[in-house]
């Protein structure tokens, strides 16, 4: 399964061309599963899983994670996450409009490296993210 995950075919120009929901779309899958992956070094609770991964997939957290790494992040990486951010999407439903762009900028950014097949720096990236967040566990 993984394999045909990562086993497509996309040119950078077609990259480029997806609006910027459709990678955030991508970025949202592929963090969900990042934070459901890492957690099980927390807990093997499927409760506990699920309401942690939850909490740090919200816009609100993802939001916060995104303020924290972003002096980590390329100009290039910066201006794909701005571009996620100003599409228009959506009103948020539990976190504040700025809170929801956010979060949106973050997930394009992810899906952007997803699809460039980036692995590395994706995987560097979520897990400063998750990083970020980590003390709120005790929450």
């Amino acid at each position: 399964m993984v394999d045909k995950m990562t086993d497509f075919e996309i040119s950078p120009d077609e990259i480029r061309q997806l609006s910027p929901l459709v990678k955030a779309h991508i970025g949202d899958a592929y963090f969900h599963l990042y934070v459901r992956t890492r957690l099980l070094g927390v807990t093997k609770n499927v409760r506990k899983l699920h309401d942690l991964s939850a909490k740090i997939v919200s816009a609100q957290f993802q939001a916060a994670a995104y303020k924290k790494i972003e002096p980590d992040l390329t100009d290039e990486e910066k201006n794909i996450f701005r571009r996620g951010r100003n599409s228009e999407s959506h009103a948020p439903r539990k976190s504040s409009v700025a809170e929801y762009h956010a979060s949106t900028g973050f997930e394009n950014l992810l899906g952007e490296l997803f699809l460039k097949k980036d692995f590395a720096r994706l995987n560097e990236i979520c897990e400063k993210a998750f990083k970020s967040v980590e003390n709120e566990f005790a929450r």
